[in-house]
């Protein structure tokens, strides 16, 4: 018994052309149509179901309490005052970042630019945080 199996034409063809190629002849003109048509639904579902709304308002506490809070459209600087000393916060161009802070490991600092709603900084052990607020709020598993 062989192991060969015979090839339809439409397979040989196939085999003949480059990888690229491959599987472009299974497809007919509609079929392209389909294609492109889930492709644009899928990407404007992520557009609209995964997009964030920008930041309008900055919020920072300090020990639990709002000691700051402020639009976006004015650029400043924030020096908020915490156990281990003074927390400095930025605000340039809609984006807020914390730009200098005492505590060891520098995590709120490297959390970068926050531009929008619902992203957080938190510099623990100074116990300060910057929040940004927006017209529509972000959920995540901690709101659910």
């Amino acid at each position: 018994m062989s192991d060969h199996i015979p090839l339809t034409p439409a397979l040989s063809r196939l085999r003949e052309r480059g990888t690229m190629r491959r599987y472009a002849g299974l497809f007919r003109p509609g079929d392209w149509i389909v294609a492109l048509a889930g492709m644009t639904l899928v990407a404007s579902l992520f557009l609209t179901l995964w997009g964030h709304a920008a930041g309008t308002t900055l919020i920072i506490r300090s020990g639990g309490k709002v000691v700051a809070q402020a639009d976006l459209t004015r650029n400043r600087d924030f020096e908020i005052e915490g156990p281990l000393g003074t927390t400095v916060v930025s605000v340039e161009n809609r984006r807020v970042r914390v730009a200098k802070d005492p505590s060891p490991r520098q995590y709120c600092v490297k959390q970068g630019w926050l531009s929008h709603a619902g992203e957080a900084a938190l510099c623990l052990p100074n116990q300060v945080s910057v929040e940004l607020a927006g017209a529509v709020k972000r959920y995540d598993s901690l709101s659910y």
